[in-house]
């Protein structure tokens, strides 16, 4: 690395553009992952297998169309010196997100999940619009190490924002259970999505504008050359095996928290509690992250999250038992280490692409297409994990938010899939991140 790239310092006002852009990012993510189940199986009469099935589809679709959609962000950025062209068409997300949640009030049941799944395909291919080039600009920027955690740590204070924004807001916005309610609560967020997709937009401009911007070589490749470069990479495979285990584990957390709070712990409205309690910390424990990162290097300021992850979730296991005090105690741990799991591992990725292009293997856009197609992967086999273990339990579900009583099993399954499931995913996570070897190299 050459020491005119590891000077180079990216704006704190062009930074906050870009971050800006996360906003967005974090309402797609949070609210699908923490109301789409229970929207479908607690007010849609969806049955839960058929529920999960209907989130799993969507993320198929998307392991085909994220490494594709890399490829071609290589292809555009060569011939036009940006990928903004791609970028730009996320800006029309906020119309399938609005559509999602508006379901014609005479369709329940397999109708209703028909219509949410198109919804989301359609949702989901503009999103991967948005994430696979607004992912690579920090890979883009002629930039150092330690510059790419602190570009990462902007991206997941604004980022921490949304989810928390989300997180807290929409769960109170449908506390009614009513379809109206959703997609009322749907249209008064479909705003953030678009002003964050438009500061987005500036903010990679000016960014690579001051720190100028690696054009991905000319060379003959397809998808499918790109996505096997990016499998041989034996640390790029290490941190996307970790990372799809990492992100099923938060995603199962956030489908299944409605469901722990109203039968578990017997209070619906603990949702918003316990989101606020999980995220409040997730916004202001960055610069200690950073910290830690610059001491111990990234890879083990990783694993000590996914630790503390996987501690939070075995703790919760008491249930109702542990008091509202402690539970919340515990969420806020948990939170915590979420934005060390999300600042590591998205700090970690541009440093693997720094080594791949030194080597001539690949470039930012397709390692970047894989990896988002990975997220996309975690944040579908978590809500669908949770949907199957209730579905094996002969969970119920009900229309219009109503509560019937559920089984001895049921409930048992509730507890369980929520505390014990996510700390065995974590534990392979760790597993996985262990083989990862390339951070002595990329901090020197």
């Amino acid at each position: 690395m050459s020491t005119a790239v590891a000077d180079t310092r990216a704006r704190t006002g062009d930074l906050s553009l870009y971050a800006a852009g996360s906003v967005g990012m974090g309402l797609w993510v949070t609210v699908p992952g923490l109301l789409l189940l229970y929207f479908l199986t607690q007010t849609l009469g969806v049955p839960a297998f058929l529920a999960g099935t209907t989130l799993l589809l969507p993320k198929l679709v998307d392991i085909v169309v994220h490494p594709f959609l890399g490829s071609r962000s290589d292809r555009q950025a060569r011939r036009t010196g940006h990928r903004r062209a791609m970028l730009r068409w996320g800006l029309l997300l906020a119309v399938a997100w609005t559509a999602m949640f508006t379901v014609p009030s005479g369709f329940t049941g397999t109708d209703a999940a028909l219509w949410v799944g198109a919804c989301y395909i359609a949702g989901n291919l503009l999103f991967a619009c948005f994430q696979v080039p607004y992912l690579t600009t920090p890979s883009d920027l002629r930039i150092g190490y330690h510059e790419r955690t602190r570009v990462f740590m902007f991206r997941m204070a604004f980022l921490t924002l949304g989810l928390l924004a989300a997180g807290v807001t929409a769960p109170l916005l449908v506390s009614s259970g009513e379809r109206s309610a959703y997609a009322r609560m749907a249209l008064l967020l479909a705003g953030g999505l678009v002003v964050s997709g438009l500061l987005a937009v500036a903010g990679v401009r000016r960014l690579t504008g001051h720190c100028g911007f690696r054009t991905p070589r000319e060379r003959r490749h397809t998808v499918r050359d790109d996505v096997r470069a990016a499998w041989r990479d034996r640390d790029f495979r290490a941190l996307l095996l970790s990372y799809l285990f990492t992100g099923t584990t938060t995603h199962l957390f956030l489908a299944a928290l409605p469901f722990y709070t109203q039968y578990v712990l017997g209070d619906r409205s603990l949702t918003a509690v316990l989101m606020g309690a999980f995220l409040v910390p997730a916004t202001v424990v960055g610069p200690l992250w950073l910290r830690v990162s610059r001491r111990t290097g990234k890879q083990r300021g990783l694993l000590v999250a996914q630790g503390l992850f996987l501690a939070g979730s075995v703790a919760l296991l008491p249930g109702r038992t542990l008091g509202t005090a402690a539970t919340v105690a515990v969420v806020v741990v948990m939170g915590a280490a979420f934005a060390g799991l999300q600042l590591f591992a998205f700090s970690m990725l541009p440093d693997v692409v720094a080594a791949a292009e030194a080597r001539g293997t690949a470039d930012a856009g397709a390692y970047t297409g894989v990896w988002t197609a990975t997220e996309a992967t975690g944040t579908a086999v978590g809500p669908y994990a949770y949907a199957a273990v209730l579905a094996v339990a002969g969970f119920v579900s009900t229309t219009d938010g109503d509560t019937v009583a559920q089984t001895d099993a049921a409930l048992r399954a509730l507890l369980w899939g929520f505390t014990a499931l996510p700390a065995v995913l974590m534990g392979v996570a760790v597993l996985f991140q262990r083989r990862y070897a390339l951070d002595g190299e990329a901090a020197r």
